[in-house]
């Protein structure tokens, strides 16, 4: 019985992981399909991993992760395999590629010294050209420089506020920014996902394997913490318990994002626009010329 067992085990190690689910899955009547909805891994990162293709995943660190749950699928001891595609990443990482030669540059593919003058003779044109626009805008401005005509434009738009104060006695009110929510920042997985929280100095405080449902809290004190993953579309952000944008686009890997509740609270400033408010509306309670009341015994305009 234990000569069977070890041959099994050689036969297992000569094999490759990825051969060995292909197998373990085409015995148990699935197709890669069946696997994909079991897990929620997309069937083209399962068909890499049988195909022994590790740089067709989004990163290297997802193999383990993702074998594991494969086995899962199939009832097979997930540790093991974890265990055996952590070996075989060590020797794919390890492979070395033999060095390329280039051939030396052929004189004849140089240019020659005339199209080099060609080539410095237009550059000088498009300058010259340049210069020449500069000038005549200029003097289309009555030879002012762009930079005081724009200071010229922001003293008559506060003239204009000046303006409008006089008539309806409030300055315009000014844009005011969207709150931005501080608090605790939560990631709460909606799909399995995978992900690193780091700190600025490249210390770990979390990784793993998410699965859906499961939260993870940053910590407040925390240097600068940022994230590392696949799949910033599988993760809900919230802070202080209100929700927050997407770390990034879908299936598009993300690496050095702040996750703290002050990079989060910048980069929804960064993206809030700002609506300025509408000139010459008079402040409620405020009569305007049109509806002013005449007084009794005057003539009415």
């Amino acid at each position: 019985m234990t000569d069977q067992t070890e041959a099994e085990g050689a036969y297992a190690s000569s094999k490759k992981v990825g051969e060995r689910l292909a197998e373990a899955r085409k015995a148990a009547g699935l197709d890669l399909a069946d696997i994909a909805t079991r897990t929620r891994i997309p069937q083209r990162h399962l068909e890499a991993i049988e195909e022994g293709r590790y740089n067709d995943l989004p990163a290297i660190t997802y193999c383990s992760g993702f074998t594991k749950a494969y086995a899962r699928a199939l009832g097979l001891d997930e540790v093991a395999f974890g265990r055996d595609v952590r070996v075989e990443l060590e020797d794919y990482r390890g492979i070395t590629h033999e060095p390329q030669y280039f051939e030396a540059a052929d004189p004849a593919r140089v240019p020659t010294r005339a199209l080099a003058w060609t080539a410095a003779l237009l550059a000088l044109l498009v300058i010259g050209g340049f210069v020449i626009f500069r000038g005549g805008l200029l003097d289309g401005l009555g030879g002012r420089d762009p930079a005081s005509v724009a200071a010229g434009t922001e003293t008559l738009e506060a003239e204009g506020n000046e303006a409008l104060v006089a008539t309806n006695g409030a300055a315009p009110a000014a844009p005011t920014a969207a709150p931005v929510a501080t608090g605790a920042v939560v990631l709460t997985a909606t799909q399995d996902v995978w992900l690193r929280i780091y700190e600025a100095g490249g210390k770990r405080l979390f990784e793993k394997t998410m699965v859906t449902g499961e939260t993870y809290q940053v910590p407040e004190d925390a240097t600068n913490p940022q994230i590392l993953t696949g799949r910033p579309d599988a993760l809900r952000v919230t802070v202080g318990g209100r929700e927050v944008a997407p770390l990034g686009p879908p299936e598009k890997t993300i690496a050095d994002v702040g996750v703290s509740a002050a990079a989060l609270a910048a980069r929804a400033a960064a993206a809030a626009p700002t609506t300025p408010a509408a000139p010459g509306t008079a402040p409620m309670g405020t009569p305007s010329a049109s509806n002013a009341q005449t007084p009794p015994g005057a003539a009415r305009p």
